[in-house]
């Protein structure tokens, strides 16, 4: 079995404002920098088999402080990147909520799809697939590896490992710079931790 930290990217001026899916160019602020350092410190003890991230900067920005304190180079890994939102990308929340499939995608994501994007169930099946590719090359039963990820995507694979329906998977939280602890084999899976946000908590302590 193997154990998966997934983490969210820290803070940025995006946050609970628009909507980015794969917009380049999205930086962490002053804020998500702090958590970015403040996990490295928190995951500096941790023994890591690999250190693996989302291609977005926002996410690989998340993962170069713990690369760097580790000694490792970040993996990119496409399968952990955000949703591909289509024509929804770089738009506001607020006008967003106004659509007519906004209520379809809180409250039965499985019968979602973005318009020229991705539907939940292809992003789910897309995450856990990279997720599996990493178990099977990170085997050993006392392999942690930490993935740099996104929100919803974190949610979707813990849905998935934990057997929840999707249209459920909006109940769980992952909120900035949040650890999700997952202990993955063969046909089981352990939730060991959900949403840790101790590295927002040091953030804020300075």
């Amino acid at each position: 079995m193997t154990t998966f930290l997934l983490v969210r990217h820290g803070e940025n001026d995006w946050v609970g404002r628009r909507l980015p899916g794969w917009t380049p160019g999205i930086h962490l602020n002053a804020r998500g920098r702090a958590q970015a350092e403040a996990l490295a410190g928190l995951l500096r003890p941790i023994r890591l088999a690999a250190v693996c991230s989302s291609p977005l900067e926002r996410a690989l920005e998340t993962a170069r402080p713990l690369a760097r304190s580790k000694g490792v180079t970040i993996q990119r890994t496409r399968g952990l990147a955000e949703m591909q939102v289509g024509d929804w990308q770089g738009q506001s929340l607020r006008r967003l909520s106004r659509n007519k499939l906004w209520p379809i995608i809180q409250h039965t994501p499985s019968l979602a799809r973005f318009p020229g994007g991705e539907s939940f169930p292809e992003a789910q099946a897309r995450i856990v697939a990279a997720l599996e590719a990493l178990r099977r090359k990170y085997a050993s039963p006392r392999a942690v590896v930490a993935c740099f990820s996104h929100g919803d995507m974190i949610k979707m694979a813990v849905a998935h490992y934990l057997g929840l329906p999707l249209d459920m998977f909006q109940r769980l939280a992952a909120d900035p710079a949040s650890i999700t602890a997952l202990h993955i084999g063969d046909g089981r899976a352990f939730l060991l931790r959900s949403n840790d946000t101790r590295a927002t908590e040091a953030a804020e302590r300075g």
